[in-house]
């Protein structure tokens, strides 16, 4: 089938493009002089965010350096980061005397965490999303954290409001969700007790062509595969915004620790979604079940009063993402489980 919609780059270029700095990031680097570590790097968006911070450096100028640190399980995450200029260091995040020989810098964005697994392996989730943070809170104590978390804090909110916002109780279901906020409250207290400058980052959804929920979707009605929308609304953004606001959350990070919401500005509804998706692929959608009158959803006005809103918007997200599957693109094959209403990845 032959689409009216075109990919933004060459598929060899995907890494490239999401990369591309922002001026917000631009200015908060020229502003936040010293080195970039960011922890967690092997995993979806931590490469995106080391070529973006590496890139903006370059361009403003600046002889700091990024240092990517993760286990690097991936050969090729690896790879792709060295071979644009950042420094990679192998850890084992869970090994406390490991984590104090990192090197120190004033700059911290931290991704490191588990989801996929709780079910089986409650407790290595627990240990990631608590012993973790608390080792690299101790270690920079005296840096500025961008601590990555999720909106699954919150509880569910109505479909028919805007969303939780920062000042809603943290209220979360399940496991993950419940370890997520414990990683905050880590974080929350070294930030209280070593005045260390923190920003809770409360991420919804980010989305490129080869993973998230529109993917799933889209997928999903390529194959006539069913479609639960029971969790009925999502709300989701793009990747390379997502990841431009994280560097652009160093400025905001404050103790006590300062929680926002990044997601972008419209509240989805799956079915929606799927019959768009089916009028672009040719294909009527499968759909099961019932939209429940509540889902994990944020308010993320907040984040658009500091940094305006996503440069990418909804319709050329969906466009990208039914362009991808028709062409056949290789995807991570790691599906969120968006529909998922336990807490339990």
């Amino acid at each position: 089938m032959s689409l009216s919609v075109t990919l933004p780059c060459p598929a060899e270029q995907i890494d490239s493009f999401l990369a591309r700095p922002t001026p917000g990031v631009l200015e908060t680097l020229q502003r936040l002089p010293g080195d970039v570590v960011v922890i967690g790097a092997g995993g979806k968006m931590g490469p995106t965010v080391c070529l973006m911070a590496a890139k903006a450096l370059k361009e403003i100028g600046s002889k700091s350096r990024v240092r990517a640190v993760s286990r690097f399980s991936n050969k090729k995450s690896r790879e792709l980061l060295e071979s644009s200029g950042v420094e990679t260091i192998s850890c084992d995040l869970l090994d406390r005397d490991a984590v104090a020989k990192l090197p120190q810098a004033p700059n911290v964005l931290f991704l490191a965490g588990q989801k996929f697994g709780t079910s089986e392996e409650p407790e290595l989730t627990w240990a990631m999303n608590t012993l973790v943070p608390s080792y690299v809170a101790e270690h920079y104590a005296r840096s500025r954290i961008v601590a990555y978390s999720t909106g699954c804090v919150y509880s569910f909110a109505s479909v028919l409001g805007s969303g939780s916002q920062e000042t809603d109780p943290t209220q979360p279901i399940g496991d993950y969700p419940n370890s997520c906020l414990a990683r905050e409250q880590i974080f929350s207290f070294h930030a209280k007790k070593n005045q260390t400058p923190v920003a809770l980052y409360r991420l919804n959804y980010a989305i490129d062509f080869r993973y998230g929920v529109l993917l799933d979707v889209a997928q999903n009605v390529a194959s006539g595969g069913p479609i639960d929308v029971t969790m009925g609304h999502v709300n989701v953004i793009w990747q390379g915004d997502a990841c431009a606001r994280s560097i652009q959350c160093l400025e905001l990070a404050g103790f006590p620790a300062v929680p926002i919401n990044i997601t972008g500005p419209e509240t989805i509804s799956i079915r929606s979604l799927a019959e768009r998706f089916g009028r672009l692929l040719g294909t009527t959608p499968q759909i099961t079940g019932t939209e429940a009158s509540h889902a994990w959803l944020s308010d993320a006005s907040k984040s658009f009063q500091h940094f305006g809103p996503p440069a990418v918007s909804l319709d050329a997200m969906i466009d990208w993402v039914a362009a991808w599957v028709t062409s056949g693109g290789a995807t991570l094959g790691k599906p969120t489980r968006f529909e998922v209403r336990s807490g339990n990845f």
